[in-house]
């Protein structure tokens, strides 16, 4: 316990003396987790863009007029009992007509003309939403391979509009196949640059120090005694750092919150930033940590061999 205390003080002592080494290695390690945080964030808010993609984009099953309500019924519940789709909706005949009453209000000549029908022209809906865009191929294929037939052996579906949505699907799918991929490289990109430029930058603080770790190797300290004040002033970097990135954070998202409010159909990034706050600074300390300590590690090896 006390070699471990006086491994602690000395990795502060160590801190504070190499004023301007450890001002540069604090910032590059300031700058390796605003890169993380940006990708956490940017990574984050892409995920809730897709999502909202995904909420927006379904198919809708048009019935004829003469469809009992009992059927379209069964047909709801035998999509919703399918393990793709996520939700159902069900329009009567009665609210897709005042549907379109209130979407042409301002046309009186097409309100005039439904007026002079007889009976209601429009058929019920159902609105399907699959968990991804690219099953909705499978619903497709099963309202054609289960058809439901009225008392004059035609199918009750008027019309499925998934082939007029296909392009939009496909083209949905394989942005967020590409997002994935492309968010996946990034990261491992900046990993492994933020993990050479941390090692260099405490490299060359624990340089200064070499002939310090000689002397302490020449009287019999541990390989672990001498690397244990370097591991505290690495994790010093991560710690400070962490709080520095997460308090820039708050005026920056604030700044851009509005512009990703609008690129993202309503997300801000600074509500977003606020509501997850403690989660990223838990990942962001994290990640300080592991990084000053594992780049202290590695950096004070050469000389331990010496």
């Amino acid at each position: 316990m006390i070699n471990f205390k006086r491994v602690i003080k000395q990795g502060i002592i160590n801190f504070w003396r190499n004023g301007i080494i450890s001002f540069a290695s604090l910032l590059v390690m300031v700058v390796t987790l605003s890169v993380v945080g940006a990708l956490i964030l940017g990574g984050s808010m892409l995920d809730a863009g897709l999502s909202l993609l995904r909420d927006r984009v379904d198919i809708n099953i048009y019935f004829r007029t003469d469809a009992s309500e009992k059927d379209i019924l069964a047909l709801r519940d035998s999509l919703t009992a399918i393990p793709a789709v996520k939700k159902v909706d069900y329009t009567t005949r009665e609210e897709a007509l005042s549907d379109f009453k209130d979407r042409h209000k301002d046309n009186p000549l097409i309100l005039n003309s439904l007026d002079e029908l007889s009976d209601n022209p429009l058929g019920a809906t159902l609105a399907v939403r699959a968990d991804d865009p690219s099953r909705y191929e499978d619903v497709a294929r099963y309202l054609e391979e289960n058809p439901i037939m009225t008392e004059n052996g035609i199918n009750i579906i008027d019309k499925v509009n998934y082939y007029q949505n296909k392009k939009t699907i496909d083209k949905l799918s394989k942005i967020i196949d590409s997002s994935q991929k492309l968010g996946f490289a990034v990261a491992l990109l900046f990993a492994v640059i933020v993990v050479l430029v941390t090692f260099n930058t405490v490299r060359l603080a624990i340089f200064i120090s070499k002939e310090e770790i000689a002397v302490m190797r020449l009287v019999g300290a541990s390989n672990w005694y001498i690397r244990g004040p370097f591991i505290i002033a690495g994790m010093l970097y991560g710690l400070l750092g962490s709080i520095i990135v997460v308090l820039l954070f708050y005026p920056a998202t604030s700044w851009v919150g509005g512009a990703t409010a609008n690129f993202f159909g309503g997300i801000n990034v600074h509500n977003f930033y606020l509501q997850n706050l403690v989660q990223i600074f838990g990942v962001l300390l994290l990640t300080g940590l592991f990084l000053g300590a594992i780049s202290s590690f590695m950096a004070v090896r050469k000389y331990l061999s010496l």
